[in-house]
């Protein structure tokens, strides 16, 4: 009988709930980057949206994911999670309670949540509901005795090369309609950029293909300068990172050009910068006029209406380092 073997050590493991979009994502790498630097012998899984995985390992906070996702914002309905319970668990995704019962089914040895009344035995700090995204997850851990911090957001230098180096970059989608301006004020903004001198692209998810199209036949861009359908993380991210600037509305796009320090223009309404914005740069500029309103509305919100075309190219021409041909 051959000699019994001993079983291989395995790390400890650290699972992660953020199973939300691109901008969710990224809005939460100050977190990540806290917790991988708390945690160096751990395997940190994140439980997040399958195509989100080349963004996850562009953090190299990440050791795997574990694809999660629901519709809209929800919490998704289970986790495939094999083997002995997390050592550690934490809820970056809400404040409960489905998020929370979601990690303590899976028994994690230690929770890092939000406090919630109808889970008294989860002793965190409390959820402020007005607080920005990035400095709502660094308050978590630091209650937590992680040191994290909310400016930590740069994502390194893609290695694709760019479709466009030096276009602008205009995204008009985004996760709801109450977040899209008008495609009509995209095309006036395209069309002034262009006649100085400037290439403008426009880009597009999997599912906006007809928005990008429209845009693209009003300010009369070429096929060369329309990325719709989605383009593959890397290309997006060289687009981003190359280019002249990029003007989009509150949306995953524009948490990327903060990640890649790209100039950018982001349009604000329903929901105000002091939750979701930019950090405090010369480089990026948020426009905003309020009030809040919907978040989910099937309309454009009015607080997004009352920005106009000047508007942008006003704020366009306050960047600094900015190209006037």
């Amino acid at each position: 009988m051959p000699p019994a073997t001993t079983p291989e050590p395995t790390s400890p493991r650290l699972l992660v709930l953020r199973a939300l979009g691109l901008g969710d994502l990224l809005a939460a790498v100050p977190a990540l980057r806290a917790l991988r630097r708390a945690h160096p012998g751990h395997e940190i899984v994140l439980a997040a949206p399958a195509e989100l995985e080349p963004v996850a390992a562009a953090t190299g906070t990440v050791d795997r994911l574990l694809p999660a996702s629901a519709p809209g914002r929800a919490v998704p309905p289970s986790l495939d999670w094999s083997g002995p319970p997390p050592d550690i668990a934490v809820d970056l995704h809400g404040n409960g309670p489905p998020s929370h019962r979601l990690l303590t089914d899976l028994r994690p040895l230690k929770l890092l949540a939000f406090a919630h009344p109808d889970m008294p035995e989860i002793a965190g700090p409390p959820w402020y509901a007005e607080e920005h995204e990035r400095e709502r997850w660094c308050r978590l851990l630091r209650a937590y005795g992680i040191e994290a911090d909310p400016g930590d957001v740069r994502l390194p230098r893609p290695r694709t090369a760019s479709p466009a180096p030096g276009a602008v970059v205009l995204h008009p989608g985004a996760g709801s309609p109450a977040r899209c301006w008008p495609v009509e004020r995209y095309a006036a903004v395209a069309t002034a950029l262009r006649a100085r001198g400037l290439r403008v692209v426009v880009t597009g998810g999997a599912d906006e293909g007809d928005l990008v199209a429209r845009l693209a036949k009003r300010a009369g861009l070429p096929d060369t300068d329309v990325f719709g359908g989605g383009l593959p993380f890397g290309r997006l991210a060289a687009l981003v990172a190359d280019a002249h600037c990029v003007i989009s509305g509150d949306t995953g796009v524009a948490h990327l050009a903060v990640a890649h320090a790209t100039r950018s223009v982001t349009l604000f309404g329903p929901v105000a910068p002091s939750r979701w914005g930019p950090p405090d740069s010369p480089r990026h500029r948020a426009l905003w006029y309020g009030p809040e309103g919907d978040p989910h509305g099937r309309h454009p919100d009015p607080a997004l209406l009352r920005i106009t075309p000047q508007d942008v190219l006003r704020a366009v021409d306050e960047l600094p380092g900015i190209r006037h041909p």
